[in-house]
């Protein structure tokens, strides 16, 4: 394992740019051309969203911790830029991903724990052949030339926890946009700790007054408010994260007003860092522009037009 990232396959080799990723769906597409006709299928975003689901369910029922979820939304990402959707039974794909994930993250379950769970959430979709799930991990490992350790954001967020004075509900509100992260392309776009700053910085960008202890919505911890936190729109979160960025590079090296606000000290915590702020202005925009896709998605379709190729072409046996 590489403990530095910058020497890792993480990032030697699984960082795509948006087009990079786009031109090889598309060569997938071109290539299995007949069964994409066939086979109507949402857009990807929509299909990370329906996975992310069905990994959560699965994580859920066998109590597996947050880092071997992420892990294993990592190796599907990377499997399906490789091998065509159409050409494989997602489900047994999840549960592939989950088992290596657990051994990976040093939290492993039994293989037949894990079938027997599967096929209680996808009865029609996943066999009880152990064997299965096996050959799945053996093409899943050879899809991925064996690149199996992943470097997630948590480690820089949970790092950086104390040093940007976070608070708790600020740190869960950061760990949350981290979790949304694994329905895009950001862990194959942007490293971990660009990720986790973008987080970092839109909680401090929606909450911008809340104090250390405070409860979202208004009042103090262990008050009686219960209210949600107002969060603005995406158009109004991005216009106060780009007006941020900027400030990084005109602060030039006046002195900080002991009364700014959180944003400004993080504003001024980036520019003296070496943090490629353009990366992280684009993955703050990407993690925004996902909310129109969210609303968009409809589950019951994903589900349908999923379990239709699966059967069709007899991939659930």
């Amino acid at each position: 394992m590489s403990a530095n990232y910058w020497e890792s396959s993480q990032y030697k080799h699984w960082l795509f740019t948006k087009e990079e990723l786009a031109s090889m769906r598309q060569k997938l597409e071109s290539e299995n051309a007949e069964t994409v006709q066939m086979f109507t299928l949402p857009e990807w975003r929509h299909l990370y969203i329906y996975f992310n689901q069905q990994i959560a369910r699965l994580g859920k029922r066998l109590k597996i911790r947050q880092q071997a979820i992420a892990t294993a939304q990592v190796y599907i990402k990377r499997f399906y830029i490789h091998i065509e959707i159409r050409r494989t039974n997602p489900y047994l794909v999840i549960a592939t991903a989950v088992y290596l994930a657990c051994k990976i993250e040093e939290c492993p379950q039994h293989i037949r724990l894990i079938v027997s769970e599967a096929r209680s959430l996808w009865q029609d979709s996943v066999s009880l052949d152990t064997s299965r799930l096996g050959e799945c991990e053996f093409h899943l490992i050879s899809e991925m030339g064996s690149h199996l350790i992943i470097h997630q954001p948590y480690r820089t967020l949970t790092s950086l926890q104390s040093d940007i004075r976070l608070s708790g509900e600020d740190f869960a509100f950061a760990w949350s946009i981290i979790n949304d992260s694994y329905m895009t392309d950001l862990p194959l776009m942007f490293p971990p700790h660009i990720v986790a700053l973008a987080a970092i910085l839109l909680t401090l960008v929606m909450k911008p007054n809340m104090l250390p202890g405070s409860v979202p919505g208004g009042g103090m911890a262990g008050g009686s408010s219960s209210s949600s936190p107002a969060i603005p729109n995406a158009a109004a979160a991005s216009a106060a994260a780009a007006a941020a960025l900027a400030g990084t590079q005109n602060r030039g090296d006046k002195p900080m007003d002991p009364k700014v606000g959180r944003v400004q000290k993080f504003v001024v915590w980036l520019a003296d860092s070496d943090v490629d702020v353009a990366a992280l202005a684009d993955c703050t925009q990407e993690i925004l522009s996902f909310s129109a896709v969210q609303e968009q998605y409809n589950d019951k379709l994903t589900r349908e037009q999923i379990s239709r190729f699966v059967k069709a072409r007899g991939l659930d046996k």
